[in-house]
């Protein structure tokens, strides 16, 4: 397995958010975690990010446990991380944002050979290089979020609601890129409102609930199943 996470609990605001989850991701997948608001999603991708530091449980990626490691080595681990605010830098321009992503490579070829793949998935990011990220789109600011992520070459990257604030004709961008990044050899965790649309990409999916894993399995069976929609997952 590519990440492992063993019955991890993380509090937040000085109550338990998630308590004992233990998932798996293998290498080359999509899973999804999915659940109702305040389920625990977040907290969990944060956790595994180094963003919040688990009160018990493990975190294993590629062999070797990364939890208690701050986030900056995480990353140099190989986990990108794209929280659901997106955290641009508004006044910087397209281009500076996405370089910044590539912070990690020392070479400047290193930093900028990645930019081809960025452009590929988001063309529409070339285009507005020289423009200020708070000028864009709630679309744009997702793609340059992700792309920023996919600068570091990540082996894990961890999505938080990426459609969350987007327009509806962009959401279907969002997630052909999503499916490209993996067919391209990135593992993708992710978070997603949109259900349908992730559990209809994804491989496998979990389901949390008050911060306890509940269900497991692949995800067109989570997808289909009537009371699993309704008990779980709110639909």
């Amino acid at each position: 397995m590519l990440l492992e996470v063993r019955g991890l609990s993380t509090a937040y605001q000085g109550l338990l958010a998630i308590q004992g989850v233990s998932i798996e991701v293998a290498s080359g997948e999509i899973v999804v975690v999915a659940g109702a608001n305040g389920a625990g999603k977040s907290t969990l991708l944060k956790s595994i990010a180094g963003m919040e530091r688990p009160k018990a449980g493990e975190v294993v990626f590629d062999g070797a446990r990364i939890d208690g490691l701050p986030g900056h080595a995480i990353t140099a681990r190989g986990i990108a991380y794209v929280p659901e605010n997106k955290r641009l830098f508004p006044r910087l321009s397209v281009a500076d944002n996405l370089r910044l992503g590539s912070y990690l490579h020392r070479k400047a070829a290193d930093r900028e050979a990645p930019l081809e793949r960025v452009f590929s998935l988001f063309p529409r990011l070339k285009e507005r290089l020289p423009q200020r990220a708070g000028t864009l789109s709630g679309g744009e600011q997702q793609m340059l979020a992700i792309g920023r992520a996919l600068m570091t070459r990540p082996r894990l990257l961890m999505l938080d609601e990426p459609s969350q604030g987007i327009m509806p004709k962009l959401v279907d961008e969002i997630f052909s890129a999503i499916e490209a990044i993996r067919a391209s050899g990135t593992t993708i965790l992710l978070v997603e409102q949109r259900l349908a649309e992730s559990l209809g990409i994804a491989d496998r999916a979990y389901v949390l609930q008050t911060g306890r894993l509940m269900l497991s399995g692949p995800a067109a069976t989570l997808r289909d199943d009537p009371e699993v929609r309704r008990v779980y997952l709110g639909i």
